[in-house]
């Protein structure tokens, strides 16, 4: 039926989002001749078509992790259709599926071949980004000068990923050069520059040094998020310092700063760990009284519920599966462990109980 639609409706194709949303669910499900069957529907529309759904065709390739394809169907493209947009499609499709080997190669080999192609920042910046991710430190930063010996200048993204890359190989000194570069390029840099910094020096258990980072930018700006509080959250709690983690958390609140499952699956582990266990079930109810759905893994929630059986206290155990159960019945749900004295059947008995909302 898709097939059909897209084949019989300009108005149809104009539609991006649908395919987004089918070549995502043809992925999640597995199916890429379903996928191949979407996308070779649209292909003999590229002649009469323009650059930007010649780059569309290759992006759903993209999505659906299938950089080969890809780069066959850019190779496959009428001569006008060769361009920097499409060409950066390529290098998405690569960066997607994690085939750096190739990005790099597609770099250097397209405009080669197709010298009206001239890489673009977003060009560079697939590239550093996957130097970095490489760890080739040293030939990311010859790619910002390059882009700057070609009149093309680096922008913030550009120097978000150098700053990532230095700081997750632990080179905190060596990074002190990207933000030099960043201030002589006459950039603000953003909450990612240095979450960057503090990912590093949480790495290094410099965890009073993130600190200040943080209360310099509670201050000062720009904005803390919440990736920020998580890092120096997982900060004092690989330390031990649970009381300035929970501290944390609280400013986070106070700061208009919402937590997320990576905030309270960090916290709760280390909290049962060093026997706070009446934080972690605070912070059930405060998952539980949420409108958002966190997604915190089923086991962080489980362990809760095993420490309150095995501190006796079996009714604050019944309530969060209870809780569970109402909130998220969807999901495989929380069970009593055996410790609590319930067997298999009257643990069923309880579900359904509390499906039929008795």
């Amino acid at each position: 039926m898709f097939v059909q639609a897209s084949s019989a409706s300009p108005r149809f194709r104009d539609q991006h989002h649908l395919y987004d949303v089918a070549v995502s669910r043809l992925t999640s499900f597995g199916r890429p001749d379903g996928i191949q069957a979407i996308i070779d529907a649209q292909k003999p529309f590229l002649e009469t078509s323009t650059a930007e759904f010649a780059a569309r065709v290759i992006r759903l390739y993209g999505r659906a992790s299938m950089p080969i394809q890809a780069a066959a169907t850019f190779h496959q493209l009428p001569a006008r259709h060769k361009s920097t947009m499409t060409f950066n499609a390529v290098l998405a499709a690569y960066a997607k599926a994690g085939d750096l080997d190739a990005l790099t190669a597609a770099f250097q080999e397209i405009p080669a071949v197709h010298p009206s192609i001239v890489p673009d920042v977003y060009s560079y910046n697939a590239l550093i980004r996957t130097l970095c991710h490489k760890s080739d430190l040293s030939a990311a930063l010859d790619a910002v000068h390059l882009m700057k010996k070609h009149s093309v200048s680096p922008d913030i993204i550009t120097f978000n990923s150098l700053l990532d890359g230095f700081h997750n190989s632990g080179r905190n000194d060596e990074a002190e050069a990207v933000w030099e570069m960043i201030k002589e390029s006459h950039l603000e840099p953003d909450a990612k520059c240095y979450n960057a910094k503090l990912r590093g020096l949480v790495a290094q258990g410099r965890i009073d040094d993130a600190a200040a980072v943080l209360e310099r930018l509670e201050k000062d700006g720009p904005k803390s998020n919440i990736v920020s509080y998580n890092e120096l959250i997982r900060g004092y709690c690989q330390a031990g310092r649970f009381q300035e983690a929970k501290k944390v958390y609280h400013n986070l609140m106070k700061n208009q700063c919402a937590p997320n499952k990576v905030t309270y699956e960090t916290l709760m582990p280390h909290l049962l760990q060093a026997g706070e266990l009446d934080c972690a079930l605070r912070y059930c109810y405060e998952i539980f009284g949420s409108k958002r759905f966190f997604g915190v893994k089923w086991g962080v929630l489980q362990d809760v519920v095993n420490a309150l059986v095995d501190a006796s206290r079996l009714v604050e155990a019944t309530k969060l599966v209870e809780l569970d159960w109402q909130k998220y019945h969807h999901r495989k749900g929380l069970r009593m462990p055996p410790s609590a004295g319930t067997d298999e059947e009257e643990s069923i008995s309880g579900e359904k109980e509390c499906e039929s909302g008795r």
